[in-house]
């Protein structure tokens, strides 16, 4: 079976994060799905950010309009030589994401950004869950979209509200990985590459899950997770990944 790629955050080696021109880069050279991050604003507003502050000021205290006047795509990141800057990007929505989708099949891995530990950064994983889906079904994507988080208490929220979505448990460290499918709910597991063993994910197969492997950008790692037989592999540099793989 062919190995899909998720470009991570759109393609942050190529475009700035999380922004419109990184995505409709992603989608250009042929993604299976990008991958991206979601943040709420103080007025209800589903945001695409990595991070739950912007300026140091939390998203989720700030307007739609106090969030759009930040510029994102101005500065290029030092740690990707080939970045592209796009001055003037603001934060998009993501109902301008999801609207990328129109007359394509991109699918879209929506990462919930919640703590546990800070309440007060989002809402609650129900109101949160509720939110993104709304988004969705506005743009009838809900069918192409899978949720992903650290956190179970999302995955939880999306098993209720729409059971047939995707689910996508993210993890870091040794764990049992069939202990994680449980304690989460997932239909997928999403391990750090470095966690990837051909028998953890053939144990993984064999229960019935998918593994997608975050965030893989080198040929000699592409090449580990292939032989594990990975199905789906994110990474910073979709293009590259896409060209290695044919």
């Amino acid at each position: 079976m062919r190995i899909q790629v998720h470009g991570h955050r759109g393609a942050r080696a190529r475009r700035p994060e999380n922004t419109v021109p990184a995505f409709r880069y992603a989608i250009a050279v042929g993604v299976d799905a990008v991958e991206l991050d979601v943040a709420v604003t103080a007025d209800d507003v589903v945001v695409v950010s990595h991070d739950p502050v912007v300026a140091q000021i939390p998203i989720r205290s700030l307007s739609l309009d106090e969030v759009r006047a930040f510029d994102v795509g101005a500065r290029k990141n030092p740690a990707f030589p080939d970045q592209t800057p796009a001055p003037g990007t603001p934060i998009p929505t993501l109902d301008e994401v999801f609207a990328l989708g129109a007359g394509n099949g991109v699918r879209f891995n929506v990462e919930v950004k919640i703590f546990p530990d800070r309440p007060e950064l989002t809402p609650g994983p129900e109101e949160f869950t509720a939110l993104i889906l709304e988004c969705a079904r506005r743009h009838a994507v809900e069918s192409r979209m899978m949720l992903q988080c650290f956190d179970p208490r999302p995955l939880w929220a999306v098993t209720a509200a729409a059971p047939e979505m995707p689910r996508g448990a993210l993890f870091e460290t040794e764990r049992d990985w069939m202990e994680v499918a449980k304690e989460f709910g997932a239909t997928l597991l999403c391990p750090q590459y470095r966690l990837v063993t051909k028998s953890r994910v053939e144990r993984a197969h064999d229960a019935g899950f998918g593994v997608a492997v975050w965030t893989a950008n080198t040929p000699e790692i592409w090449a580990e997770l292939t032989a594990a037989g990975v199905d789906v592999v994110i990474s910073d540099d979709p293009a590259a990944l896409i060209r290695w793989l044919e």
